[in-house]
């Protein structure tokens, strides 16, 4: 018989990649706590409030607002596999990594996909869109409000009413929005909706919430083919979430208690001051990395406060400097994705990540990382005059 492997002991880190995010003590705490079964009324009455949180957190009154079991990924799946059947057009808007993804599973779904494409980095204009609609008549449109591969952030409003004008439904990517900046599902009219846990709500990954406006539940409940994924199938779903309470799955107990807790703090601090210290750290970020002569890829007006896609300065090793800083600091960043392969650092400030410590001691990391490649205290000292003003 071998040797059992040596007990668990995680390194610990700073977590300023595009997610995992760092996780409050309460978050683990409440992750800790005894697990009940799938049908206790303890978890019932939690389930609820998981519930009516996500919908103070998705700024919505949709009824059909859950948490899914499966991360952001799967959140993805289940807004698409419930909207989508066999021949149904759907347009994709392409402009990263997770628009290029969202498309594959509607092709998966057997949807005809019609993709429209921006540069990584670039947001799609309204007349875009509306174009592309007139061509190709779609079901449904996909777009991804947060493009976790590049940092921008895609304006909705317009496009929203542009998309039901033709009378479609709008789908929004909000794995790496939600909790970091304004979501407003009822506002913009968006029909469905998906996210992550481990992003802005700084939740270990393990469930991606999901809202569905009435318009796409009616066209759920109209489906002429069944559902193709038995485990996403709203209809069953909901009826475990709903007052019925009928079984489906054994949810994910531990997750849940603590996304419950990730919400409760997202909603103690208030919505409108946590999208203001994104900004804030954001902001005292940019204020380093222009110091210290760097550039990010996505032009300001577009630019996510919680995910900054930095170019990597010529003659700098791309892995190397992430390497140095995970070994030598304990600081994770993310590298490019797709066609940023090599060219860009992904740099998260998301949830319990986005303190002005953190802008700080990865300013004053990266500087040395990058000896004679920039100029020395200038990224820490642009950073603190930010905050000093």
């Amino acid at each position: 018989m071998s040797a059992l492997p040596a007990p668990l002991c995680p390194p610990r880190r700073i977590l300023m990649g595009p997610g995992p995010s760092d996780i409050a003590p309460r978050v683990l705490a409440a992750l800790a706590g005894p697990t009940v079964g799938h049908l206790d009324p303890y978890f019932l009455k939690v389930m609820d409030e998981v519930q009516s949180m996500l919908r103070q957190v998705f700024s919505t009154s949709n009824e059909l607002t859950m948490s899914v079991s499966g991360t952001g990924s799967a959140g993805m799946e289940t807004c698409v596999v419930n909207l989508i059947e066999p021949g149904d057009r759907m347009l994709v808007c392409v402009n990263g990594v997770f628009g290029g993804r969202m498309a594959d599973v509607a092709a998966r779904c057997g949807a005809e996909v019609t993709r429209i494409e921006r540069p990584y980095g670039e947001v799609f204009t309204p007349d875009e869109v509306a174009t592309a609609i007139k061509q190709c008549q779609p079901k449904v449109v996909g777009i991804v409000h947060a493009e976790t591969s590049t940092g921008a952030c895609q304006p909705l409003e317009e496009i929203s009413q542009i998309v039901h004008d033709a009378g479609a439904l709008l789908l929004a990517d909000c794995v790496t929005s939600l909790g970091g900046l304004p979501v407003e599902i009822d506002q913009w009219q968006v029909d469905a909706a998906y996210s992550g846990t481990q992003k802005c709500l700084s939740c270990p990954p393990g469930l991606s919430p999901v809202t569905f406006s009435k318009a796409a539940g009616d066209v759920i409940a109209a489906r002429k083919t069944k559902i193709a994924s038995w485990y996403f199938d709203t209809m069953l779903v909901r009826n475990y979430w709903g007052q019925s309470r009928a079984y489906h799955h054994t949810a994910p107990i531990n997750m849940n208690y603590a996304l419950h807790e990730a919400l409760r703090a997202t909603l103690e601090e208030g919505l409108p001051a946590r999208f203001a210290r994104h900004r804030k750290n954001h902001l005292a970020l940019r204020a380093g990395i222009e110091a210290m002569g760097l550039g990010f890829v996505v032009a300001e007006p577009y630019r996510l406060p919680m995910l900054n896609a930095i170019r990597i300065p010529d003659g700098a090793d791309d892995k190397a400097v992430r390497g140095k800083l995970l070994n030598d600091y304990g600081i994770e960043i993310g590298g490019g994705l797709g066609a940023m392969a090599g060219k860009v650092w992904r740099v998260g400030l998301m949830g319990e990540t986005s303190t002005p410590r953190n802008v700080l001691v990865f300013l004053a990391a990266l500087e040395a990382c990058l000896p004679g490649k920039v100029p020395a205290g200038a990224g820490v000292a642009a950073a603190n005059a930010y905050y000093g003003s």
